[in-house]
């Protein structure tokens, strides 16, 4: 089964319900929220509020929460007490992943670890056993609307390889074009920010990108 992860980051900030509203009622499973501090990318988004609101009004989605911060660690209590589901920190962030990892699932919440374009599927191979959820960043994380680079869906298939049976995020740059592509790479997830949230028909896209 296919995922669908709206990222909440490209709705209209000043209806965010409605945007997420509809595309709940399309079939996304997911929401995806990029929290961003402009340090670790240079943009910034919103904090662990918005994932209250959504825990508030969208009880039955999963709240998958993409820390783009360079000390993540200090801020996993606060989004866990908010609603999140799963809690993902890049393998390029300050601190000691593994025991960041342990702090998440600690904290009764997924764990999961995001690959900017340059990092290697080599460099996150030691923490597969720690992790819930791999996402493979197809854009340099910050901005929406960027195309995606088709080289970084090999990562997929080198972390099955690896032996990792969890989910596989993708984000960054997934649409109409390209997601079925995206999904024979590996991808179990489909984070999609502006193909989603400026679709005239959200429903025949997430099922024109395998989700039932």
């Amino acid at each position: 089964m296919i995922e669908i992860a709206p990222s909440v980051l490209a709705a209209d900030p000043l209806h965010v319900h409605r945007d997420v509203s509809r595309l709940v009622a399309a079939g996304a499973q997911v929401l995806h929220l990029d929290i961003m501090d402009g340090h670790f990318v240079p943009n910034l988004s919103f904090g662990p509020q918005m994932v209250s609101a959504l825990r508030r009004d969208f009880p039955e989605m999963t709240l998958d929460v993409h820390l783009m911060l360079s000390s993540p660690g200090r801020f996993f209590k606060d989004f866990a007490n908010a609603g999140a589901d799963e809690i993902t920190l890049h393998c390029e962030a300050d601190g000691d992943i593994p025991a960041m990892l342990e702090a998440i699932r600690r904290l009764g919440k997924k764990a999961g670890i995001s690959l900017k374009p340059a990092t290697k599927v080599t460099e996150v191979l030691p923490y597969i056993e720690a992790c819930d959820l791999f996402l493979i960043m197809t854009v340099e994380p910050g901005f929406g609307g960027q195309q995606l680079m088709p080289g970084m869906l090999d990562k997929l298939g080198e972390l099955r390889r690896a032996g990792f049976d969890g989910t596989l995020s993708v984000d960054g740059g997934v649409g109409r074009n390209n997601c079925r592509h995206v999904v024979e790479k590996g991808a179990t997830r489909l984070v999609m920010g502006t193909a989603a949230f400026h679709s005239a028909d959200p429903k025949a896209l997430f099922e024109g990108c395998g989700a039932r």
